[in-house]
């Protein structure tokens, strides 16, 4: 067994300061912050929270210090460190998204002013110049332009959306979706023709299926994700399987947990050929019965 000196100092103090964030309640210099939002920068060095107190926090996440504090007008609900760990947004019940410069934590943030409710979750995506942001009192999604502070997309959602994730995708997605029974994993189907399936609480890719010709365009989870399709260019419609070995060994599922274990594959002139037959043989089913009766 390896001695406790092998293990990084800091992996228990990090593990102590995020049980502690995780409840909502820190405890820190003998103080006590209620956190409404908290977050990692990507080295595990400094944590950032949003709170009731109107501030949002810098933290060494290794001694439990504030380093910075950032006064807000009133509660911040969502934080978040850019990839590059350079910069904090910010997003709360002032309907204000506000972008702190870390190398200079006393200049006046930039502010963007334009969300249509109180904002409840943000994220940095595309190597941090695109920011995404969702609200408390409505549904849907918004991106913004980091440059112009400009929404240049909009997602509408049924209901508010109260958490988002962003992870490093191996290729230019075009579809996901996520396990809808348990959520501890999803699927993404791009241009590399291959269907992705990762960990939902660590990203970590868990699993690679292959047998698409061409880019992958849908993908969609069973409502008992037991199974999974995906539509592809090439015509083909492949169902693959989550649960218990399948009889169909068209294309070998390369599963890194053991759980796809293989595929069904259909052209869609197929799939059109056997609706086309099952109303056909309905109808003969009902005329078949017609001329029994008036025979």
């Amino acid at each position: 067994m390896a001695s406790s000196s092998s293990v990084p100092a800091k992996i228990p103090a990090l593990c102590l300061e995020m049980e502690r964030l995780e409840i909502g309640l820190v405890h820190l210099k003998d103080t006590k912050v209620q956190f409404g939002s908290c977050c990692l920068d990507t080295n595990a060095l400094r944590a950032a929270s949003g709170s009731a107190d109107f501030t949002a926090r810098i933290w060494d996440a290794i001694t439990g210090d504030e380093l910075h504090s950032f006064e807000h007008k009133h509660i911040v609900r969502a934080c978040t460190f850019s990839e590059d760990t350079h910069f904090l947004l910010t997003g709360g019940v002032e309907k204000i998204l506000r972008i702190y410069d870390l190398n200079r934590p006393d200049a006046p943030p930039r502010e963007v002013d334009k969300s249509p409710g109180s904002v409840r979750t943000v994220a940095w995506l595309h190597s941090d110049q695109t920011i995404l942001s969702s609200c408390t009192d409505m549904g849907g999604v918004r991106l913004w332009d980091v440059r112009t502070g400009n929404v240049v997309r909009a997602l509408e959602t049924k209901s508010p959306v109260t958490s988002a994730e962003s992870y490093n995708m191996p290729c230019t997605v075009e579809s996901a979706s996520l396990e809808p029974k348990y959520g501890y994993k999803f699927i993404a189907g791009g241009e590399d023709m291959w269907i992705h399936v990762f960990d939902f609480h660590t990203g970590e890719e868990i699993a690679c299926n292959k047998g698409h010709h061409g880019p992958v365009h849908c993908v969609r989870f069973s409502p008992g994700g037991e199974s999974y399709a995906s539509g592809s260019e090439d015509g083909t419609v492949r169902i693959w399987q989550t649960g218990p070995a399948s009889t169909h060994d068209d294309t070998e599922a390369v599963s890194a947990n053991g759980l796809l274990t293989g595929n069904v594959s259909v052209t869609a002139d197929e799939v059109s050929r056997k609706i086309e037959g099952f109303h056909i043989a309905d109808e003969g089913k009902t005329r078949e019965k017609e001329e029994a009766g008036t025979a």
